[in-house]
């Protein structure tokens, strides 16, 4: 059963608008982080804060566990007013995480909006990976400097007003047609996990999925976060936050 931990916070930025950077100290969680998996993060006790929010981790060394969010409701304005020294009351690493195949030479990393946060520590993992990350616009570009020192990266907003002119995907699609991808990760909204599942598997590529799914308990007991699956019978449906967040393309149908 996982415990909670209280951690400090020893870095807190803003990195654009509603989007804040977040640094905790707590050794216990940053040795069991994997890429792809998830914190609980406790917001308060204001009767709309009652749930813990699920915040995907960005990266994990030493005793420090990073997370990146946007400011949307309730939960995560609490936490926007948060500074250096505070503590949160965090529950984690939870989930299931991103599978790094060693015999894959050419990954391909993909990313959508907040959807780019979760992909950075799994792209340290990966040998040379190619980073594609796309945004709505030239003012909600975040770390492209730091993927750049990873691996090859390409920045695409949806106006055309930096980067490439267009959709992440088209980019990949490109990728896939020339043979250069024998492996796809992403996170993303929806549409763009929808196209990368049926771009990489008419190609006949691996591929894995970070789903985002409203969530409740986080450890698999209310049932709140299911998707639906591949599977047959009481099979069919799976809990995001236990046996995800991030699944195989052949395991999830991605319908509605």
């Amino acid at each position: 059963m996982k415990t909670t931990h209280i951690c400090e916070i020893v870095s807190f930025d803003e990195i654009a608008q509603d989007i804040f950077d977040v640094t905790v100290k707590c050794e216990a969680m940053a040795k069991e982080a994997k890429p792809g998996q998830f914190l609980h993060i406790d917001c308060g006790d204001a009767a709309d804060n009652l749930l813990r929010r699920p915040i995907s981790i960005c990266d994990a060394y030493e005793d420090k566990v990073r997370f990146i969010f946007e400011k949307k409701g309730s939960g995560t304005d609490y936490l926007s007013k948060k500074k250096v020294g505070d503590t949160l009351d965090i529950l984690g690493p939870l989930g299931n995480g991103f599978s790094v195949l060693p015999e894959s030479k050419k990954p391909v990393i993909i990313g959508g909006g907040i959807g780019v946060f979760p992909l950075y520590m799994l792209s340290k993992k990966l040998d040379n990976p190619t980073i594609l990350l796309g945004f709505r616009n030239k003012s909600r570009v975040c770390m492209e400097e730091e993927f750049s020192k990873i691996g090859q990266t390409t920045v695409a907003t949806d106006d055309g007003s930096y980067g490439y002119d267009g959709y992440a995907v088209n980019i990949l699609e490109k990728m896939l047609k020339n043979g250069e991808c024998d492996i796809v990760y992403s996170c993303g909204p929806m549409p763009m996990l929808r196209a990368v599942k049926t771009m990489a598997e008419s190609h006949g590529v691996k591929c894995q999925l970070s789903l985002e799914q409203r969530m409740g308990c986080g450890i698999g007991a209310c049932l709140v976060c299911t998707c639906e699956t591949t599977s047959t019978g009481t099979h069919k449906h799976k809990r995001v936050c236990k046996n995800g967040p991030v699944f195989w393309s052949s395991e999830v149908t991605l319908n509605g």
